[in-house]
């Protein structure tokens, strides 16, 4: 079944991390339900081997792509955010004092925790893009503007899984322009 998990989490990351063309250094957010993952309602059979399973998966994969992984807390510590300290201090983000455990963070979060090289919580990030596994809402730690990604796989074990990449917002009006002038020249 771990294995399972792996194949079906790294799949995902891997297509998202394609499709979302992200770019060395960006940040890929995931909020993990171990619960749902194995058929039981969000929060209530969190399984420590299912989160470590799904972070080695996606940590494997945002790792080939040079992609910093952000793993969203449960709503026990407000949905604080795991990363290494150097996407932290990248983007400025402060740092808080907590350390997640199985029932106070979930067991994907602690997962990341003990398995980055520099773990740090902070409050929240905008990351490029996101996993959400089980129905665990990420949308506050994205960038402002969302697009969803339909990825081939939408599901890791029994969990609904959404995905998503973000764009930077259009501004201005009828007179704006949204891609270069080829012919302008100075």
């Amino acid at each position: 079944m771990l294995d399972e998990i792996k194949k079906e989490a790294r799949e995902i990351a891997e297509e998202l991390i394609e499709t979302a063309n992200m770019k060395p250094g960006q940040i890929l957010v995931v909020g993990c339900s171990s619960s749902e993952i194995a058929h039981y309602r969000l929060g209530t059979h969190s399984s420590t081997e299912i989160g470590k399973a799904v972070f080695e998966a996606i940590y494997e994969t945002a790792n080939a792509h040079q992609v910093y992984l952000a793993a969203q807390c449960c709503e026990h510590l407000n949905r604080a955010v795991i990363l290494e300290r150097e996407a932290a201090g990248l983007y400025r983000y402060e740092e808080v004092s907590v350390v997640p455990h199985l029932k106070g963070g979930g067991s994907f979060a602690t997962a990341t925790y003990y398995g980055l090289k520099d773990p740090v919580a902070v409050e929240h990030v905008k990351a490029h893009a996101g996993i959400d596994i089980g129905d665990v809402l990420i949308g506050m730690q994205l960038k402002d503007v969302a697009v969803p990604v339909r990825t081939k796989r939408n599901a890791i074990g029994d969990a609904h899984v959404v995905c998503a990449r973000t764009r930077p917002k259009y501004i201005g009006g009828e007179r704006a322009h949204y891609t270069e002038d080829p012919t302008f020249s100075f």
